[in-house]
């Protein structure tokens, strides 16, 4: 299925959004990515919405990568008597390991990593930092506080310590299930949350084993402290500005959001921005102006995909959501400003014969009339460098290998074609032709660049560049081979 822009777009399902007809119209409207929080939803109902994706799949002859998203650890308070307290600024409040119920004086932390890393001065966040709590003393088992923002505390509100590492992996004893689970399912890509250093990222592709690509939220400051790191590790990222906006201050967000999405541009590897985009769609058929120029912000920025949470998951207009988030995308790619600043912000390196050989040929697309970029590729590296230059005419990414179609599908502007194994170069400038002239690309009459790797089906060889007819009775007649 063809879409008329490059970024991509995924959509979170949930109750709103867990049938077949549901899921098919989300795809159709312009998602190509589906996510399955595992924060909500049994084993089973997870594995119903993915055999639901993949007949969908099958049905539209697309495509589509599935993204399972990762809960993380939860810290969370206890309990109230009266299930809920009001804390008025000034206060103090004491946190501490004590099961009993709390009360305005004092509640549960079950955490002891938590009180394990405080130190006075320290600060921490309840329910999305609605109410903060500055620590006056603390010990192995409890934190006195004053309140310095008040408002009602409840049962089991989160809470979040923004200017601590706290000494916790990223994958909780449900998170490792979880994460068996989806790899064995067969997801394409595995979202990782509460990541603080490389470490984590590595730890959790230790136990993938390649099932599946993992994709690192950043979500902590820790996170964009270290972020070259676990970029080197991780296979995409997710900026999730949600939590970034509780743990620094709001108005930090926006510049963090395009360093990161920046140094992924550079990096070829994947980044979504995700979290309140469409938000007032939850509720209502039309967005806001400013939700709209949020979506845009991030398309200008280059992003290859931006994310609706519960917008789709559970809002009341799953599909009106999905179609606002493609009609802003497609006018954004219009906008002549758009190429402007894409293309000003192109700083690759050139390190590898694969890069130039991407960066050839998109030069050679731009400055002659070329129809599209078709790229032969096994794990799906060589689609990821031709995304990174941004070029001006579509991508074809072509694999023999389900599994690298599908987690092509977030890459910005790759049309994922499966094609069958090619063994000569000349089949695979022929099959190209093929798949430009069937997706609507190109007409016989046309040229299209054709990369790709000798000797075939070896990654990591792309060191071959053809400019090619689309008529294949021209291809056979020059080239002898």
């Amino acid at each position: 299925m063809r879409r008329l822009r490059n970024v991509k777009i995924v959509a979170t399902l949930g109750p709103a959004s867990d049938t077949y007809d549901t899921i098919r119209a989300l795809h159709q409207a312009g998602a190509d990515v589906f996510r399955l929080n595992m924060s909500h939803g049994s084993h089973e109902e997870i594995a119903e919405k993915h055999a639901i994706i993949r007949k969908v799949e099958d049905d539209t002859g697309s495509a589509i990568a599935i993204l399972a998203d990762l809960q993380g650890p939860k810290l969370r308070v206890g309990v109230f008597a009266g299930d809920s307290e009001m804390l008025d600024e000034g206060a103090k409040f004491r946190l501490d390991l004590d099961e009993k119920e709390g009360d305005s004086r004092r509640v549960c932390l079950p955490h002891p990593e938590i009180f394990q890393a405080l130190d006075v001065g320290k600060t921490l966040l309840v329910n999305d930092g609605k109410i903060r709590l500055k620590v006056e003393a603390c010990g192995p088992d409890f934190a006195d506080c004053v309140v310095t923002a008040g408002g009602v505390i409840s049962n089991r509100k989160g809470v979040n310590v923004p200017d601590v590492e706290l000494p916790l992996a990223a994958l909780s004893d449900k998170d490792k299930s979880d994460l068996h689970f989806v790899a064995d399912l067969g997801v394409d890509w595995i979202a990782l949350s509460f990541v603080q250093r490389a470490a984590d990222v590595e730890e959790a592709k230790a136990m993938i084993k390649g099932r599946a690509a993992v994709l690192s939220k950043i979500e902590k400051p820790n996170a964009v402290e270290r972020f070259d790191h676990i970029l080197q590790v991780s296979d995409g990222i997710m900026v999730a500005r949600g939590d970034l906006g509780v743990e620094l201050p709001v108005q930090n967000v926006p510049p963090i959001q395009k360093r990161l999405v920046r140094k992924c541009r550079h990096a070829g590897k994947p980044v979504i921005v995700a979290t309140q985009m469409l938000e007032s769609m939850i509720e209502s058929p039309m967005p806001t102006r400013a939700e709209v120029s949020d979506v845009a912000t991030a398309i200008y920025e280059g992003a290859d995909a931006v994310m609706l949470s519960a917008e789709s998951a559970a809002g009341s207009y799953p599909v009106e959501a999905v179609t606002t988030m493609d009609r802003v995308a497609a006018e954004v790619e219009r906008d002549p400003t758009y190429t402007q600043i894409i293309e000003a912000s192109r700083g690759a390196s050139r390190a590898s014969v694969a890069d130039g050989i991407v960066a050839a040929a998109r030069e050679i697309a731009e400055t002659t009339d070329i129809k599209a970029i078709c790229c032969f590729t096994q794990s799906g590296t060589t689609a990821m460098l031709v995304a990174r230059e941004r070029p001006r005419v579509p991508i074809l990414a072509l694999t023999p290998l389900v599994r690298t179609a599908r987690r092509m599908a977030l890459s910005w502007g790759c049309n994922c074609y499966v094609t069958p194994t090619m063994e000569r170069f000349k089949e695979a400038v022929v099959g190209a032709a093929r798949a430009a002239r069937d997706g609507g690309f190109a007409d016989a009459e046309d040229q299209i660049v054709v990369t790709a790797g000798v000797p075939f089906n070896v990654t990591g060889t792309t060191n071959i560049l053809r400019v090619a007819p689309c008529d294949e009775r021209l291809i056979y007649s020059t080239d002898p081979e």
